[in-house]
């Protein structure tokens, strides 16, 4: 019996991009059980990887937040320089803004959304791992609280409400699923369900389930 071949082989560059990313996120932490930011750079390479991506894309992966968090255009430029364009590329469409401090959080979000919608699926695969990992987080935070605990601590922070979580997640599926199909964005639709099953409205959950079974 032959074995197969794994389609994405890594050069000397991903274990460079790794150390860059764990460099520029140290002093960063994730929101929920505080892991370090590191550990959300890695998983969303992991799933870029385990669901077809190639080098380029899991690169792309672990510097998806880089200039967004760290620096902006010129952080992107680093990332052209040591990376190649085309990983610079992806992580420029990842990113909805370059300024610090971060314009308002709804127009924000719907710019980006609407951009997404128009990518390549190369970029949508790094978009969707990041997404399905976000939200995964999520769930277990809801899972941890309590459904009704959750949504009174969102409540309490800024641009996080339940409703907005739903609107949003609802969104990336949406963008996600114009013109492009792979089993990841499968797996992100089904948590996208459970999350407004959880915490949205009926309504949420008739559209979670709409987008669900679009075609690509």
């Amino acid at each position: 019996m032959s074995k197969k071949t794994n389609q994405c082989l890594l050069s000397p560059k991903f274990a460079l991009a790794l150390q860059f990313a764990n460099e520029i996120h140290n002093t960063q932490t994730r929101k929920g059980l505080g892991a370090p930011y590191i550990s959300h750079l890695m998983a969303v390479s992991g799933l870029v990887m385990e669901y077809g991506g190639n080098e380029t894309q899991a690169i792309a992966a672990l510097l998806h937040d880089a200039a967004e968090d760290c620096g902006g255009r010129p952080m992107l430029e680093t990332v052209r320089v040591l990376f190649r364009g085309d990983v610079a590329e992806i992580v420029e469409a990842c990113t909805d803004t370059f300024d610090n401090p971060k314009p308002e959080w709804q127009p924000r979000k719907e710019a980006y959304l609407k951009a997404m919608t128009k990518k390549p699926g190369l970029t949508k695969l790094v978009c969707c791992a990041d997404k399905l990992h976000n939200i995964s987080n999520t769930l277990r935070d809801i899972r941890i609280a309590g459904a009704d605990t959750w949504k009174v601590r969102m409540e309490k922070t800024e641009n996080n409400s339940s409703a907005k979580q739903c609107w949003y997640y609802l969104g990336c599926l949406e963008a996600l699923s114009a013109g492009w199909s792979n089993p990841i964005r499968d797996e992100f639709a089904r948590s996208v369900i459970l999350l407004c099953e959880l915490v949205g409205t009926t309504s949420d959950v008739s559209k979670a389930h709409q987008l669900a079974g679009a075609e690509g």
